[in-house]
């Protein structure tokens, strides 16, 4: 008899179980490590398109001042004035704008590698404790293989002995029917 095929079977499927979940994990990294770059990605997507609204608005402040100038006569000087005054402004703007794009890309990119360092350090944590759990689990397996062989073999040995008792009994009972017929 097989004893130890259902106790293999289910250590295999624990196993797997483990290395599956490892997997995963290690794909939920790399899928978080994809979106980081996505979000880098878009850091000139989305300071262009800002930049872009910042430079709309100060053309629709022009052409405010336009408006201004070409309906009250005399007015030149003083538009020309806030022309510059709002020109200076938005070139201000415009530059810190930048700036602070470049700050907040450097830094999210220095969070990013910070993070892939720890999560790398992690997962080769991971990966040994598995190896070791793994390895741990095999070393159990074959100890409840043992046993179960064991098992097995003395269960042999107990029905080897419950059937020669058997015979021992027919053996009396047609010995001892013959006895009482004669």
């Amino acid at each position: 008899m097989a004893y130890t095929t259902p106790i293999t079977t289910a250590f295999e499927m624990q196993r797997a179980t483990i290395e599956q979940s490892q997997k995963a994990f290690e794909q939920t990294l790399e899928m978080q490590q994809t979106m980081n770059e996505a979000v880098v990605d878009s850091f000139d997507s989305q300071e262009s398109a800002q930049r872009r609204g910042v430079e709309l608005t100060q053309t629709m402040v022009h052409s405010y001042l336009d408006v201004v100038e070409s309906s009250m006569p005399g007015a030149a000087g003083t538009v020309d004035e806030m022309r510059a005054a709002v020109d200076e402004q938005y070139d201000f703007l415009l530059e810190n704008h930048a700036e602070v794009f470049e700050t907040v890309a450097d830094e999210y990119e220095q969070g990013i590698d910070a993070y892939d360092e720890l999560t790398h350090d992690y997962v080769d944590a991971l990966d040994e404790q598995v190896a070791m759990l793994t390895e741990a689990h095999e070393e159990l397996e074959a100890q409840s293989v043992d046993v179960a062989e064991q098992w097995g073999e003395q269960l042999e040995t107990l029905q080897h002995q419950v059937e020669d008792l058997q015979d021992q009994v027919s053996d009396v009972q047609e010995r001892a029917a013959a006895a009482v017929d004669a």
